[in-house]
């Protein structure tokens, strides 16, 4: 028998209840779908009848072959979920202080004016004050954006982390944010706890005069000369031309290993640093793998961690025990050996109630994410991962680490030389002809180098774990606004889909090297924006042939209905179902089916567009950062829950196009009904049209609002009314083919490559 600690998991892996009853269900819809795809084969009209009705007819064919294809490759992330335990008390007794492996952090920013210096570090001390022995602990800040007024904020941290850090560890707190914390602990603590009171008052104090120096500062715009006198790092802006043009700006502003690194009470503080790589603007700097590169090299000189934490500077730890959890599954005896990376699903502080614009992603974190860890791991989703340092490097599973990686982490250097000798480790030229970006560090050349990563190293043999623990391990920030949530959106479908397009596509080069579970569930989100073509169709044709009494469903008395009801109403059931088990609410739910639409109208077709033009070399792919702040008015209209548009663009263009053409079709078929003759047959022939064009107009109710009724800075512009109005006017019953011929010609579509760059 195993002894207590020594011997046992540290973690366990269950399956999810109720797959049986699952599988079935799930078989019973795919009967319903292949009763459709009869149906629309065996009905087409023949030539000759009605050329609008056949091609509109075989475009809905088109249309539902791929829905019912893309359901198929869905059901790769339901069929065998999977959910982990960790057991951190068995991990404790185990595993000594020094013999704990060394993790570094790292924290990546690349603006300063949308992601503010003050987010930024309290990101960077929530990871500082992990419950961690902070010997075995590094923190590494990439500033891609090389500003001065954030190396300021970094310095104001490390002061404040001598009191705050002890802190957290005396009293437990949690989150370790101190902005999150005094957020959240609006009242003392109770009057029995008057040690911690009147720490409490201390510590609230020193950082509210850390906030006020840091943002006094940002305001201001540059570091006043005291300052800079105080600190040799600010001598290395001299030579600093501009965020795109700047020599290597590397400062250690708090050694770990040196002896007066320490905290109020004596113990040993974590290590900090800043980097600022290289920029010139002959190079091209690969945004933030490009980034995490440098960051991975510098870290090997220094602390050479064995275990790598990368988090997005607005992504602040929540959870303190969260490097335990991630060691209990790359440390366990049995299990760990084949365990990559560890991923934490992400989480939002500021989503609403009814989470306005889908940004929780509830379904995908809930369910999605452990189905594929059944079929062998999530991908890495780009923030809130732990990685083993030597698989990042390039390490095939059961290899030994490539040569070059030795070169870099082989050699010990003094104190003395580390800021010297590293800056050359983050130089624009170090990565020339070597297999950085290639086979070694995060993949470049595609927007979203973390799944394109995640996916080669599951290639290589390496296995991944998502693990969801009851308190969220990071929260972040979530888009404040719609075109925030579409342009981000826009970048993940295009990315996904270029990995598709690419040598590294999960459909080809995947094959065999991973389990066919993890390959389709990698094609799922590969595929959003192609989703686009067959939504948008979907979307306008059948709502312009009520113009013309065109039926292109089943009749409301006939058998071949019920495969339609069925698969519509069982789909819908069981996703309500679905997201209300994720912890969302009826109205969140409704509002994610809105967004499902306007994504795929919008983000994903201008996703789809750009990828085949980059595919053709005719534009490059952008990396784009989503704000982190919001005007004032803006965020009361959102945690209101009332959509903010108060921009022009091509997305809104599309999305206000495809409102007003469901309307004046809708309106176009009651009058129809109302006026015209045959009211039975008309009911009769096109009820089904009449109401998923309904429930279009249902789905647009926030834009119809933006569009006419509201008059604050949110609403719609007046241009991009104007436009949908006379796209609106130019329709004739007589041609319904006509809008698509002139929506190619009103909407230009370079705006579509050109929009992200912007």
């Amino acid at each position: 028998m195993r002894s207590k600690g020594h011997g046992l998991p540290l973690f366990e892996t269950k399956r999810a209840k109720g797959r049986v009853t699952y599988r079935l269900f799930a078989s019973s819809i795919f009967v319903g779908i292949c009763l459709i795809w009869v149906y629309r084969l065996t009905h087409i009209p023949k030539p000759g009848q009605d050329n609008a009705a056949r091609w509109a007819w075989i475009g809905l064919l088109a249309s539902e072959l791929w829905f019912g294809f893309y359901w198929i490759l869905t059901q790769a992330v339901r069929w065998n979920r999977v959910h982990r335990i960790t057991f951190k008390d068995r991990l404790s007794q185990r595993y000594e202080n020094d013999e704990l492996p060394g993790v570094d952090v790292f924290v990546c920013t690349a603006d300063p004016t949308i992601e503010p210096p003050i987010m930024v570090i309290n990101t960077v001390l929530s990871v500082m004050a992990y419950d961690f022995p902070a010997e075995k602990l590094s923190v590494y800040l990439s500033d891609d954006g090389g500003s001065d007024l954030t190396f300021y904020a970094l310095l104001e941290a490390s002061k404040f982390a001598k009191d705050w850090i002890p802190y957290c560890k005396e009293f437990d707190v949690e989150p370790r944010s101190p902005a999150a914390y005094f957020k959240f602990m609006s009242l003392l603590p109770p009057v029995s706890e008057a040690e911690q009171a009147n720490k409490f008052i201390t510590i609230k104090k020193l950082y509210k005069d850390m906030e006020n120096r840091i943002e006094n500062t940002t305001k201001l715009g540059r570091i006043p000369e005291e300052e800079k006198s105080k600190h040799k790092g600010f001598s290395q802006w001299e030579s600093y031309l501009s965020r795109r043009d700047h020599d290597t700006i590397f400062q250690i502003v708090i050694d770990g290993k040196d002896a007066d690194a320490k905290d109020v009470f004596g113990c040993t503080l974590p290590t900090l640093v800043y980097l600022a790589r290289e920029k010139r603007p002959h190079y091209h700097h690969n945004f933030k793998a490009g980034a995490m590169n440098a960051l991975i090299r510098v870290s090997s000189k220094i602390s050479n961690g064995e275990i790598i934490l990368n988090v997005d500077c607005d992504m602040y730890s929540n959870n303190s025990t969260s490097i335990r959890d991630a060691l209990c599954f790359l440390l366990d005896e049995e299990k760990g050996h084949d365990i990559a990376f560890v991923q934490f699903p992400q989480k939002f502080e500021n989503n609403t109630k009814n989470d306005l614009y889908g940004t929780e992603l509830r379904v995908l974190n809930k369910v999605e994410f452990s189905g594929m860890d059944g079929y062998g791991g999530p991908l890495y989703s780009g923030t809130g991962c732990f990685h083993r340092r030597n698989v990042l490097c390039g390490t095939e599973f059961g290899g030994e680490n490539n040569e070059e990686e030795r070169e870099i982490i082989g050699g010990e250097l003094s104190v003395r030389d580390l800021e010297e000798n590293v800056r050359g480790l983050a130089s624009c030229a170090y990565e020339e002809n070597t297999q950085w970006g290639k086979e070694m560090g995060l993949k470049y050349g595609c927007p979203v180098e973390d799944v394109i990563t995640g996916l080669s190293i599951q290639t290589r043999g390496w296995k991944s774990v998502f693990f969801s623990p009851s308190r969220p391990a990071f929260m972040g920030v979530a888009p404040t606004t719609l075109l925030q949530t579409l342009v981000q959106h826009k970048r993940w479908s295009e990315g996904d889909f270029q990995i598709l397009l690419s040598k590294y596509s999960p459909a080809w080069y995947a094959h065999n090297k991973i389990t066919l579970g993890l390959q389709l569930g990698y094609c799922c989100y590969c595929l959003w924006a192609p989703n686009c073509l067959a939504t948008l169709y979907y979307s306008f044709v059948p709502s312009l042939c009520l113009l013309k009494s065109i039926p292109l469903f089943p009749p409301i008395s006939s058998l071949w209905l019920i495969p339609f009801a069925y698969v519509v109403i069982a789909k819908y059931t069981y996703s309500l179902a679905e997201f209300l088990w994720s912890g969302g609410t009826i109205f969140g739910w409704w509002n994610e089916q809105r967004m499902w639409l306007y994504k795929r109208a919008s983000s994903y077709l201008f996703a789809f567009i750009d990828t085949i033009l980059n595919s053709l070399g005719f534009s490059e792919s952008a990396f784009v950062i989503t704000a982190k702040v919001a005007d004032k008015d803006v965020s009361e209209r959102y945690e209101k829950e009332i959509m903010e548009f108060g921009t022009s663009s091509p997305m809104f263009t599309i999305l206000s196009v495809l409102a007003m053409v469901n309307l004046y079709c809708f309106v176009g078929a009651v009058k129809e009904a109302v006026m015209g003759e045959g009211v039975v047959k008309f009911y009769e022939t096109v009820l089904v049209q009449i109401l998923l064009c309904g429930v279009l107009i249902l789905i647009n109710l926030p834009l119809y609002q933006g569009l006419f009724l509201r008059k604050d800075k949110g609403k719609m512009p007046s241009s991009v009314a104007v436009k949908s109005a006379a796209f609106d006017g130019g329709l004739d019953p007589r041609h319904p083919e006509l809008p698509f011929k002139e929506a190619s010609e009103k909407i230009n579509l370079e705006n579509a490559g050109t929009y992200q760059r912007c």
